[in-house]
């Protein structure tokens, strides 16, 4: 459901215009749309929502086979995850330099 932006009445999704004023709703849509996009954003990244949870996957992981093999990984972990977030926020960027509209 939309709502008119100008009488806060409830409309559908499909129409164009405010079925109690009249009012263009087209924009209010789009301006939804984009604040959906941007929210499931991270990084840059389409769908890096999913960036925090595989971040600490790989952070466990990283730790039971140091654990098993005898690696200290601990002493790894800062560097590792400062790498990791460089990297993805360099995706970031160039992901948003080559999708841009």
């Amino acid at each position: 459901m939309v709502y008119c932006h100008n009488c806060g009445t409830k409309n559908e999704d499909d129409v164009e215009y405010c079925s109690k004023c009249g009012t263009p709703l087209k924009d209010d849509v789009d301006r939804h749309h984009h604040r959906k996009r941007q929210r499931d954003e991270c990084f840059g990244l389409p769908y890096g929502n999913v960036i925090g949870p595989l971040i600490i996957g790989v952070i466990l992981i990283m730790a039971g086979l140091s654990a098993i093999y005898g690696f200290q990984f601990w002493q790894y972990l800062w560097p590792a995850l400062i790498v990791l977030i460089g990297i993805l926020i360099i995706a970031g960027a160039i992901y948003k330099a080559t999708h841009r509209k």
